[in-house]
C-alpha cells in the first residue's frame, strides 16, 4: 500500500469518527484532496484509491494538471480553491468544475460570461471572511447574503454554498467557534430562500472541529499527500 493510499484511508477514518461524534452520517461530508504543488502522479495514485475531487490553489498549475490528466477528465472533478483575480477567470471558467473563492460580484460575473455554453454550469461557493482579518480573502460576513443573492441570479453558474479559511486556532473548541460563524452565515443565506448545500470548511489540522460545526466538504492536502517542501 502506498503512502497516499494509506493516508487517504486514515483521513476517511477521521471523517467517519468526526461524523459519529457529531451525530451525522459519514456520507454527509465530501473529501476534497488539495493537490497543489504535488505532481500528477500523486493525483493518479489518489484517483486509483477512489478519490475523485481535487482542489488546486494556483490556476496555471491546475490547468497544467488538467491537461496532463486529460485521460481522466470525465472522472475527475476539478476545484479552484485559491484567490481568483479577474485576469484569470477565463481559463477557470473554461476548464474547472468548481470555484470556491468568489468574494466579489465582478469575479462571479466574469465567470458567468466566460463559461462556455456547452459545459455544465460552474459550481461556485462564496468565500466568507469570518474572523475579520483585513488582509484575508473573503467577503465580510455581513455582506455575504447580498452577494449570494446577486450570484444566484447569474446564468451558467450554480451557487452551491460557502467556503471559509479561518485563522488557525489553538484547540478544538476555538476552532469550532470560528467555524460556527461560517455556519451561521450559511444558515442566514439559506433562510433567505437560496438553496445552498455546501459548507466548505476544515483542513488537515482542524477537520474534526469543522465537521462538528456542520461542514459538508473538507479540503485536505498535507494529511493525504504529505508535507510541502
Amino acid at each position: 500500500m502506498t503512502m497516499i493510499v494509506n493516508n487517504l484511508q486514515q483521513v476517511q477514518a477521521r471523517i467517519v469518527t468526526a461524523c459519529t461524534a457529531a451525530g451525522r452520517e459519514a456520507a454527509s461530508v465530501r473529501l476534497l484532496a488539495v493537490s497543489k504543488t504535488f505532481p500528477p502522479e500523486a493525483l493518479r495514485e489518489a484517483y486509483a484509491a477512489g478519490q475523485r475531487a481535487f482542489g488546486e490553489n494556483y490556476v496555471q498549475e491546475g490547468l497544467a494538471k488538467i491537461h496532463m490528466l486529460a485521460d481522466l477528465r470525465g472522472e475527475i472533478e476539478w476545484h479552484c480553491i485559491g484567490p481568483l483575480q479577474s485576469n484569470k477567470t477565463r481559463p477557470v471558467a473554461e476548464h474547472f468544475d468548481w470555484v470556491h473563492s468568489i468574494d466579489r460580484l465582478k469575479i462571479a460575473e466574469r465567470l458567468s460570461e466566460q463559461r462556455p455554453d456547452g459545459l455544465a454550469p460552474l459550481q461556485v461557493c462564496l468565500q466568507v471572511n469570518v474572523d475579520g482579518g483585513a488582509n484575508k480573502s473573503g467577503v465580510p460576513a455581513g455582506e455575504a447574503p447580498a452577494l449570494a443573492r446577486a450570484v444566484a441570479k447569474l446564468p451558467r453558474l450554480k451557487l452551491r454554498g460557502l467556503m471559509a479559511i479561518p485563522e488557525p486556532a489553538p484547540d478544538f473548541e476555538a476552532q469550532r467557534a470560528l467555524f460556527m460563524r461560517a455556519a451561521a452565515v450559511y444558515e442566514q443565506v439559506r433562510g433567505e430562500g437560496i438553496a445552498l448545500d455546501v459548507l466548505s470548511l476544515g483542513m488537515s489540522a482542524d477537520l474534526e472541529a469543522a465537521i462538528a460545526a456542520g461542514s459538508t466538504m473538507v479540503r485536505i492536502g498535507t494529511a493525504i499527500f504529505g508535507g510541502r517542501s
